[in-house]
């Protein structure tokens, strides 16, 4: 069977052809800056500058580079960032489903116009498969109560459904199912996924009880341009200053390691100003660095023992210098990092503590779209 998935973003589509079941990887390209003159597709060889004013011409483009007929695709796996309380799993997308999705956009305002758009665009390209909703939100929804309703009066909950949803599921799940399968027994233990987008997972027997990010991405651990965990009062008074519209802006788009170092929300280049002296880079390092390592202790206290903590994403996976800067210390909580391995650990799949760790660490790529591949080839087989 050929399943297609489409990752939509707010100005890019990446896609990937599986064949499934064997996941035999066939094509891989993505179209970014769509609606843009410069509107560029790669397929990780070449570059070209294409027409794509919006989604469904980007996604005409991918499929005809596919070099596969519409007719010869099965099913199709799209991301979708927020799926509520309501969607627990991957869904088949009627247009019921589609209508529900939709609404759910004013608790992804960022994300669910993109991904709606992507599926609009799949059908009017592909009409003929089925095509399948993998939720970012679906695989913390086994979190407990307590760990996702905020201390607000219980109205705000029941009525406008304000609580902690969580993101990077299709990640966090992926790297902790390859960790069960090392391990030959469900995981227990901590995924750290850390990009340009960072969160961090709490893990009990393969499912997820607890992660940083909550009703929003913004929650949790410092970004590339995000602030993180903040005091509330700190937004209250930034939007009597600035109104709403800048104060959102600026805490999802100018904060995090861009505003504290104010030059540059990639790890790589402040790592390099911080090796040269820079004193802001330095301090966005530190307060990246520290803010997982407190993220990394609480989860200890409420798992108890672990199995181990799971690397993965842009920077998880290969930036030596901030896992070791993140795990340092930890040695009295039985966590030993061997520094030759991780030194020498720059993207592969890779176990990095000693051998008298009594908690292992993992390096585990993460792969969210052989995941949707997966979920949508379950639905699509039945």
């Amino acid at each position: 069977m050929n399943i297609l998935v489409f990752n939509s973003g707010s100005s890019s589509v990446k896609t990937r052809l599986f064949d499934m079941p064997s996941e035999r990887l066939i094509a891989s390209c993505q179209v970014e800056k769509i609606g843009q003159d410069d509107a560029t597709f790669s397929d990780g060889k070449n570059q070209t500058i294409i027409p794509a004013p919006d989604h469904t011409a980007a996604i005409a483009y991918l499929c005809n580079h596919l070099d596969i007929s519409p007719d010869d695709i099965q099913a199709v796996g799209h991301r979708v960032v927020q799926g509520g309380e309501k969607f627990i799993e991957a869904t088949c997308i009627t247009p019921e489903i589609e209508r529900e999705i939709d609404a759910l956009k004013t608790f992804a305002p960022l994300h669910t116009p993109p991904n709606m758009a992507g599926i609009r665009a799949g059908q009017t390209i592909i009409p003929n498969a089925m095509h399948v909703a993998v939720f970012d939100t679906a695989f913390h929804q086994t979190m407990p109560e307590y760990a996702y309703r905020y201390a607000i009066p219980t109205s705000y909950y029941t009525q406008d459904h304000i609580r902690r949803y969580g993101f990077h599921g299709t990640s966090h799940r992926y790297v902790s199912e390859r960790a069960t399968q090392m391990l030959d027994h469900p995981f227990t233990g901590i995924t750290c996924h850390l990009g340009n987008g960072c969160s961090i997972t709490a893990i009990k027997d393969g499912q997820s009880i607890d992660t940083s990010m909550g009703f929003t991405p913004l929650e949790g651990v410092a970004m590339g341009t995000r602030s993180g965990d903040i005091d509330p009062a700190v937004v209250l008074n930034l939007a009597r200053k600035l109104g709403i519209e800048k104060t959102d802006h600026l805490l999802n788009r100018e904060s995090g390691l861009l505003g504290l170092s104010e030059k540059s929300n990639d790890l790589r280049e402040l790592l390099a100003f911080a090796n040269k002296g820079d004193a802001k880079s330095q301090l966005a390092l530190n307060v990246f660095t520290y803010r997982i390592k407190k993220y990394i202790g609480s989860y200890l206290a409420v798992l108890g023992q672990i199995d181990g903590i799971i690397f993965t994403g842009g920077i998880g996976e290969n930036s030596p210098d901030i896992r070791l800067c993140i795990l340092a210390n930890l040695e009295p909580l039985g966590i030993h990092l061997n520094p030759t391995q991780n030194a020498a650990c720059m993207g592969q799949e890779a176990t990095l503590s000693t051998e008298t760790s009594s908690i292992k660490i993992f390096v585990i790529p993460t792969d969210e779209e052989r995941l949707i591949a997966r979920e949508t080839y379950r639905l699509a087989s039945v």
